[in-house]
């Protein structure tokens, strides 16, 4: 899809969510450089554009570990393995793209980027109301949030070229299939285009 085809973006009211791109987590996909790159390239036009970066990450303290019921097999397993323990060097971001001062940052202890964080008030609280989404994995985190941002009325964008999957078949079923229908999905070479017309 050309960038003409797709509603504008204003900077202002945008953020990218950059989504479990954490060291613990990049080195399970194929050819983790290549996305660093994207994305970090991603981050450096939306901030020249003067849009927000948002990151979210899995972090648990011994609380959060405790509080995670059996019935949430997903999380329930990676907290009885202490797992991303907040202060870890497995839990931080990658030095790649890491944050920097004024950024969103929230740690999540669910698959979503929004039901265990505050990350939809500090968006509201800037005016948000356009989101980009990039992160590991398509199937996890990804999806969930996209999920929630729908249903919270952001107009959403899912850069193509920004996530990954240990699994191709599912990653291309998302894409080409399922998130058509409820976001714009660009690559980051259309994302640029679209900022530079918002200049």
């Amino acid at each position: 899809m050309s960038s003409t085809d797709l509603p504008a973006i204003d900077p202002g009211r945008t953020a990218l969510l950059v989504m479990d791109v954490q060291n613990g987590i990049v080195g399970s996909i194929a050819d983790p450089d290549a996305l660093l790159g994207r994305v970090a390239g991603a981050i450096a036009d939306v901030r020249a554009a003067g849009g927000t970066i948002g990151y979210v990450r899995v972090a648990f303290t011994e609380d959060d570990w405790a509080a995670v019921p059996e019935t949430n097999a997903n999380v329930h397993q990676l907290a009885q393995a202490k797992g991303m323990h907040h202060e870890d060097a497995s839990a931080q971001i990658h030095d790649r793209i890491a944050p920097a001062d004024g950024d969103i940052m929230v740690n999540k202890t669910r698959i979503g980027g929004m039901s265990t964080t505050d990350l939809h008030q500090q968006l509201t609280a800037r005016g948000i109301d356009t989101l980009i989404l990039a992160g590991i994995s398509t199937s996890g985190v990804v999806l969930s949030t996209l999920g929630e941002a729908v249903d919270r009325d952001y107009r959403v964008y899912v850069l193509s070229d920004g996530v990954a999957d240990h699994r191709d078949d599912v990653h291309d079923i998302l894409l080409n299939t399922i998130f058509p229908s409820r976001a714009h999905v660009i690559d980051s070479a259309t994302l640029r285009d679209l900022l530079r017309a918002a200049a």
